[in-house]
């Protein structure tokens, strides 16, 4: 199988020196990646910044901004068979990005933000019918709720739902619910490094 996985956070600068981030490692995506390989998938790492090793064996693609993220996605998806979305993508970016560092002033600063391209939307919009998409839904309210909406509205084949706990921890509590299914698959407080191997037997179960 051709996968693509994305993984880590991104950078959403206002300033040369100053941005917007999150606390995503990258470890889940990474742990994909490497599961991905060891089992003779052709794999595409498309990973934001983060401090990890970069695998051996993968097509390894650098990004920092969600809009980085986005145009290396679309740019490969159309020879991916199954896309893994771990990464967490920043959802608005400044709306101008200040060429110099911006120097303190005295009261508060405003800073519009704008939304981002919904990357995992776009990819349900355009894949073919034998393209699989698996996404992830970090959310701490709501979360099966949210979780399940978010699978039918960006047409995904499987949608991973973790707490926003899971964000820079080793460990991880998972639910799986795969498209025209009600039933959660749960994996409980299991490292990352083989939540990997869960999350590419689902890849290959749909892509079967």
């Amino acid at each position: 199988m051709r996968i693509l996985i994305t993984a880590g956070p991104t950078r959403e600068y206002i300033d040369p020196v100053r941005y917007i981030t999150n606390g995503s490692t990258g470890q889940m995506g990474y742990a994909c990646a490497l599961q991905a390989v060891a089992r003779g998938h052709r794999v595409t790492l498309i990973s934001g910044p983060v401090h990890l090793p970069r695998p051996d064996g993968v097509k390894f693609i650098s990004v920092v901004s969600a809009a980085d993220m986005a145009k290396a996605v679309l740019h490969e998806f159309s020879d991916i068979d199954c896309v893994i979305m771990t990464a967490a993508v920043a959802d608005y970016t400044p709306a101008v990005i200040s060429d110099h560092k911006i120097v303190k002033m005295p009261g508060d600063m405003q800073l519009h933000m704008i939304r981002t391209m919904d990357i995992l939307a776009k990819l349900g919009q355009i894949k073919n019918n034998s393209q699989k998409l698996i996404g992830f839904a970090l959310q701490d309210e709501n979360a099966r709720e949210n979780a399940s909406r978010k699978l039918q509205e960006k047409n995904l084949d499987a949608i991973v739902l973790n707490d926003v706990s899971a964000l820079g921890e080793k460990n991880n509590t998972i639910q799986i619910l795969r498209r025209h299914s009600q039933n959660w698959q749960i994996i409980e407080n299991m490292p990352k490094s083989e939540l990997g191997i869960t999350i590419i037997d689902l890849a290959e179960s749909l892509c079967d």
